[in-house]
Parts: C-alpha cells; sequence; structure tokens
C-alpha cells in the first residue's frame, strides 16, 4: 500500500509539473510539495523511522553535491556574463542563417558536452544563444535541440554525463572503449534531429541589441578576456580536479568559483563600491535562478524516495524478467530514463548483473551508458540537462513534448541502431 500511495503522490506531483502553465502554479513549488509528501509517506509507514532518516541523509548528501555544483556553475555562467565575457564568443558566431547555425550551435554544444559535462555545457550555451537570438520562439527551439545535443555529447565521454562517469567508477567500461563504441551513435543521435530541422528551419535570425552594464566603460578587453578564459577554464578543470582528488565534482567546481571569486576582487579592488559591487560574485549569486535549483531538489528527492522504497529496483528487475533480450531491456531502461532520473536506473543495472556476467567492455555496458545518457532527452525533465533549460528559459513541458520529443526519439533509436548494427559487425 505505501508503494502504491509513494507512485500516486509521484505521478500526480509529476502531471503539477507538467501542467504548470494551466494550473498556473509553479513547477518548484510542485517538485517540493512531492519530494516532501513521498518522504513523510515513506516514513509513516516505516517501523525503523531512524532507518528512514539515515536513508535520506545519506541521499541528500548526493543530491546537495549536484545542487551545489549548479549554483556554482551558475554562478560563473552569471560572472562571465557580467564582465560580457559572452560577447566575445558571440562576436565571433556570424551565422544568422537558421539552419546553418542550429547546426553550429549543436555542435558546439555536442563536443563541448564531452569536456565538462552536460548539465554544465547546457548552462554555458542557453546563456550564450540570449545573445545570439532575440526571438523567444527561435531562442526556444534552439535550447531545446542544445537539450538533446549536450545529452548526445555527454554519453561518449567518460565525464559528459553522470550515469557514464558511475560506469567507468565502476569499472564497466574503459575510456577508449566507450569513446569507439558510443560516439558514432552519439553523432547520428544528434544528426538525424538536424537534418529534419534543416528541411523545416527557414529564415534569418535577429540578435538581440547589445546591452551593456551601466559602468560598462568600467571594463576594458583585458578584463572580459580574463573572467571569460578562468570561467571557462574553472568549469573545464572540474573532470581534471575529480580525476586527480577523487574528490566529487562539486568540490571542484567550489574550488574554481573561489579562485575567479578571489580574481574579480583583485581585478576591481581599486574602484568604488557601489561600482564594483556589479561584477562581484554577490551581485552574480543573487542573478542565479534559485527556483530552478529548487525545482531540481524537489525532483531529486522524490526519485531518492522512489529508489530507496525499491520502486526503482523492482521496475529494473522487471524489465530484465519480461524483455529478455538485452537490447530492448537497454532500450527500455533509456526510455524510462526519461520519466524517472537516469542514475538510479543505473545502478540498479550495476547492481543486477554482477563483471562476472558482463565484464569490463562488454557491450551492454557501452549500450547502457549511451542509452541511458541520450534516452533522457525525450521529455524536457528526463535529464539534468533539461531540467537546467526549463528553469532558465522557462520551457513549458508541453511545448517540449509537441516540438522537440518526437526528434529526440528519432535520433534515439536511429543511434541505438547504429550501435547494435556496429556490435554485430565489429564486436
Amino acid at each position: 500500500m505505501m508503494t502504491s500511495i509513494i507512485v500516486a503522490i509521484f505521478v500526480i506531483g509529476y502531471a503539477a509539473i507538467a501542467t504548470e502553465h494551466p494550473i498556473k502554479i509553479n513547477k518548484a513549488a510542485s517538485a517540493l510539495l512531492t519530494g516532501v509528501l513521498t518522504w513523510t509517506v515513506y516514513i509513516l509507514f516505516t517501523p525503523d523511522k531512524h532507518q528512514v532518516t539515515e536513508e535520506l541523509t545519506h541521499h541528500l548528501g548526493e543530491l546537495s553535491g549536484i545542487l551545489f555544483f549548479l549554483m556554482g556553475a551558475m554562478t560563473i555562467v552569471e560572472l562571465i556574463d557580467a564582465h560580457n565575457g559572452f560577447e566575445i564568443i558571440t562576436n565571433k558566431i556570424t551565422q544568422t542563417n537558421k539552419r546553418k547555425l542550429i547546426w553550429i550551435v549543436s555542435f558546439i554544444t555536442f563536443f563541448l558536452s564531452a569536456v565538462l559535462d552536460n548539465l554544465t555545457t547546457t548552462i554555458v550555451m542557453v546563456s550564450l544563444l540570449r545573445k545570439l537570438i532575440s526571438s523567444e520562439k527561435d531562442r526556444l527551439f534552439f535550447t531545446g535541440v542544445i537539450v538533446v545535443a549536450a545529452n548526445a555529447g555527454g554519453a561518449w565521454s567518460p565525464i559528459g554525463d553522470v550515469t557514464t562517469t558511475m560506469l567507468w567508477i565502476g569499472n564497466q567500461i574503459t575510456v577508449m572503449d566507450i569513446i569507439l563504441k558510443v560516439f558514432i551513435p552519439s553523432v547520428i543521435c544528434l544528426a538525424i534531429p538536424l537534418i529534419y530541422l534543416s528541411f523545416k528551419l527557414k529564415g534569418e535570425i535577429n540578435k538581440p541589441a547589445i546591452k551593456h552594464a551601466e559602468s560598462a566603460h568600467d571594463l576594458t578587453r583585458r578584463n572580459q578576456i580574463v573572467v571569460l578564459v578562468a570561467g571557462i577554464s574553472s568549469l573545464v578543470f572540474v573532470p581534471i580536479f575529480k580525476t586527480i582528488t577523487h574528490l566529487p565534482p562539486f568540490m571542484g567546481i567550489l574550488f574554481g568559483l573561489g579562485i575567479l571569486w578571489v580574481l574579480v576582487e583583485i581585478m576591481h579592488k581599486g574602484k568604488e563600491e557601489e561600482r564594483k559591487s556589479k561584477y562581484s560574485v554577490v551581485q552574480a549569486l543573487r542573478k542565479i535562478d534559485v527556483p530552478s535549483i529548487l525545482f531540481f531538489l524537489g525532483i531529486l528527492v522524490s526519485i531518492s524516495a522512489l529508489e530507496s522504497t525499491g520502486v526503482l529496483t523492482h521496475t529494473a528487475e522487471w524489465l530484465s524478467t519480461t524483455l529478455k533480450n538485452e537490447n530492448i531491456i537497454v532500450l527500455a531502461i533509456g526510455i524510462l530514463s526519461s520519466i524517472v532520473d537516469n542514475v538510479p536506473l543505473v545502478a540498479a543495472a550495476q547492481g543486477m548483473y554482477d563483471l562476472a556476467v558482463y565484464p569490463t567492455d562488454h557491450s551492454f555496458w557501452s549500450f547502457l551508458a549511451y542509452a541511458a545518457g541520450t534516452g533522457g532527452s525525450a521529455l524536457i525533465i528526463g535529464s539534468a540537462a533539461g531540467v537546467a533549460a526549463m528553469g532558465m528559459e522557462k520551457i513549458n513541458f508541453f511545448w517540449y513534448l509537441k516540438n522537440i520529443s518526437l526528434l529526440a526519439l528519432l535520433g534515439y533509436f536511429a543511434g541505438a541502431a547504429v550501435y547494435i548494427l556496429q556490435i554485430s559487425i565489429f564486436g
């Protein structure tokens, strides 16, 4: 009974998030209520309250890492923006033809996602789009494709997606094997939607008028370049920091933010407090989208309840016993990851399938990395990249479903078909 109530709460909460605009209730409020209620039901139906509290504390440790990472990345992006750093990049992108621009933006996202990760890349690229495209309708379309591109780019890199990193740390995959097996399917996953859009998109985009800060004369070209390079470097440094120290990514992003904070303070130390504050980290922190972070928290807390109560593990086991064929199981996990978080699903698969059954670099693991990484693009709240984009650009759940979901699914299945064909030919 407890499990049924928790699933019902999750479904109702999910529906409230999806219908945010018709019911006129902010999705962050729905997500927070869903998260708290699922855990409330869990603890009320469980005799050992201490165990439930410990489980929640354990999950909160993992979730806080993601939230601090998100907060740090958003602050760094805001700092770059405050110093007009993105102008250096957007001024280089002179293309205004929609068809050509969507290919350029998508492949920048694709490769950047492999170096950073899909979440950070989405935050950076959505910020760039605001400088490139004035029309909200056009920008929403480009943002939707950025989500697909970021997830596709993250799938073939061991540091591009949380689930791929989990498989790498768990010794299920190695760096060269995942790149060799998943790169081409990931390219196809992005190329298919882009080819379709090449026939659909017409006309030119209009660039927004450049808005300089009130004290733009305070900024030199050198200031812009230093903050842009330092900001991007601090983002790129995160996976390096993680590899060297084995500390979680949020520690790397906080370290990078700390360095950038000191740099900005030194850069503007001779200015009056009022002029200096416009470029400070404190001002950047005021500008980050806190409702998006709370929305993220609510979603992740509710999914952790499904994980703790065994709903996700039972779902994964049911898929395994019902579908039997490993390729169909992996494809189903990918589709399911667009509804619930791909992290606990992959964790369940890691627990169910021992390395003795599927050894390191077995095609099952690399296919799982592809499916879990790209399948989430089917729905806007199916991936960290999608949730971030949804918060930043206020994307409607049904708008994404109508305009992007089918394209994402076509790319997902096309890439999967290429992967299966590739394995059957080359092994």
